[in-house]
C-alpha cells in the first residue's frame, strides 16, 4: 500500500459531482489522510492509477460506461492492487463487494463518523485489502453491558429500528438497523440474504433447494433466502 510521509492518498471515483466534492471535503479532514484525488468516471480513474499510487480507491457502483465492480475486476488484476472502500446508495451489491475482498462498504448517504471508519480499516489492513479482524460488540441487558466477538455471531435479524444479533447460544436485542450493520461487517462475511436477514458466511453450515426455494442452516437453525438474493449467494458459498 501506498503512503504518502505521514499519511495516506486516496482517489475518490464518483460520477455525480456533489457527492465527489463531499467525499473529497470528508477524507480532507481525515488527518490521516494527506491528498485526495478525484475522477468522475472509471475510465479516468484507471488512467490516473497508471500515473500514481495510491493507498485506497472509494469507489461508486452505478456509474455509466465501466462500473464500480467492473472497475474492481481489473483492479484485482494489478501486480499490487489498491484496498477499495465502494461508497454506494445501494444494499444489493454487498455480495459482489465481498467476493472482490473490498475493504469496506459504506451506505450513501455518508457520514463523517462512517467514513473515518472506512479509513480506518485501510490503514490497519496492512499490504491489501483484507476484511477486518474481530470485533467485540456491546450489547446491553438488564443494565448490564457486555461483549460479543463478531465470529461468534451466526445471522442477524431485523426488528423495526432494532437489530437481534443471534449465536449459537443466545440473541442480543441491539439499537442499530440492520442496513447499518450490513454496511459495516459486509467485509467480515456479513451478506444480505432477505430484506429482514444477515447471515455470517462462516458459520453457513448447509444450503437447500426444493423447489426453486433456497434456505440457509446457520447455528442449527434453517433460514430462509428470498429469491431475489439465492443466486448471489449460491455462487459465493461454492467459490468459499
Amino acid at each position: 500500500m501506498s503512503h504518502e510521509p505521514g499519511g495516506l492518498r486516496v482517489l475518490v471515483v464518483d460520477d455525480e459531482q456533489p457527492t465527489l466534492d463531499e467525499l473529497s471535503w470528508l477524507l480532507s479532514r481525515d488527518p490521516r489522510v494527506v491528498e485526495v484525488l478525484t475522477c468522475d468516471s472509471a475510465t479516468q480513474a484507471l488512467r490516473v492509477l497508471r500515473e500514481h499510487e495510491v493507498g485506497a480507491v472509494f469507489l461508486d457502483i452505478s456509474m455509466p460506461g465501466l462500473t464500480g465492480l467492473e472497475m474492481a475486476q481489473v483492479l484485482a488484476r494489478f501486480k499490487a492492487p489498491p484496498p477499495i472502500v465502494f461508497v454506494t446508495a445501494s444494499e444489493q451489491h454487498a455480495v459482489e463487494a465481498f467476493e472482490l475482498r473490498a475493504v469496506d462498504y459504506v451506505l450513501k448517504p455518508v457520514r463523517e463518523d462512517r467514513l473515518a471508519e472506512a479509513v480506518r480499516r485501510v490503514v490497519e489492513g496492512g499490504a491489501g485489502p483484507q476484511a477486518p479482524g474481530d470485533e467485540q460488540v456491546p450489547v446491553e441487558r438488564g443494565g448490564v453491558t457486555r461483549f460479543v466477538s463478531r465470529s461468534d455471531i451466526t445471522h442477524v435479524e431485523a426488528q423495526g429500528d432494532y437489530a437481534r444479533l443471534h449465536t449459537d447460544s443466545d440473541s442480543y436485542l441491539v439499537r442499530t438497523p440492520l442496513s447499518s450493520l450490513e454496511s459495516e461487517w459486509g467485509a467480515a462475511g456479513f451478506v444480505r440474504i432477505h430484506r429482514s436477514l444477515l447471515v455470517s458466511l462462516p458459520h453457513v453450515r448447509e444450503l437447500r433447494m426444493d423447489q426453486g426455494r433456497c434456505t440457509v442452516v446457520v447455528g442449527g437453525v434453517e433460514l430462509a433466502v428470498s429469491r431475489r438474493h439465492t443466486r448471489a449467494l449460491r455462487e459465493l458459498l461454492v467459490r468459499r
